[in-house]
Order: structure tokens, then sequence, then C-alpha cells
């Protein structure tokens, strides 16, 4: 009868905190990490089996820091954590269907569940 919404709780709110700036700034570092462009940068290396041009490394980069941001602020959050579950899903794909490793798709699925649960668990709370 005097309960309040579950999202006014502290613990939640920390918990969503906590949750957000684990996965924004995740992505924020795996977004950086492809803009160095050594031969020997495992990303250049990936991207040209990809075979699209190193302007598609460029491109991701760009959405998973965007997105990894977006993550960070509670107002876009459902915004980037879409973002990237779509970004993971266009990976998992790729390294199925071009790169021909779908053992990495345990890696990138599992990112695109995980992220796909959190953004779930705040359209339900919204």
């Amino acid at each position: 009868m005097f309960e309040q919404p579950a999202s006014d709780h502290a613990p939640d709110k920390i918990r969503d905190w906590v949750l957000r700036a684990g996965v924004g700034l995740v992505f924020v570092l795996f977004g950086l990490e492809k803009f160095p462009s050594g031969p020997e940068s495992h990303w250049v290396q990936f991207f040209n089996q990809v075979g699209i041009g190193q302007w598609f490394r460029y491109f991701t980069g760009i959405v998973e820091v965007a997105g990894g941001a977006l993550v960070l602020l509670p107002l876009t959050a459902r915004t980037g954590l879409a973002l990237l579950a779509i970004t993971m899903a266009a990976a998992s794909v790729i390294h199925v269907f071009v790169i021909h490793q779908p053992a990495n798709v345990i890696i990138t699925g599992a990112l695109c569940l995980g992220i796909s649960a959190f953004w779930w668990s705040r359209r339900q709370g919204a």
C-alpha cells in the first residue's frame, strides 16, 4: 500500500548506474581501440578480412563510442543500448557469414543478448 515503484529505490538506481557505467565504459574503450591504424593492429587485420575497407573500422569505432556514451546518460540509455545490441548482432553475422569463425559468436552473441536484456528491463521500467 505504501510501497514506491521499484525504480525509486536507491539500490535499483545504484544497480542501474553501475550497469550503465560498466556497459558504457566497456564500449567506449572497445570503440577507441579500433582507431589506431598500425599494420600490426588486430582490428586493421580483422577489417581487412571483412573486406569492405578500413572506413568500416572507423565507422564501427564511432558507433561503439557513441553507443557507450549514450548508455551513460539516463535519458538516452535505451537508445545507446539498442544501438550497441544491433552492433553486436551485426558483428555476430559478420563472424559467421563473412569471416567464417562461428565460435566467435559466443562473445558477440553473449554481449548482444546481455545488452538486449538490459534494454528490455529498462523498457519495462519506463
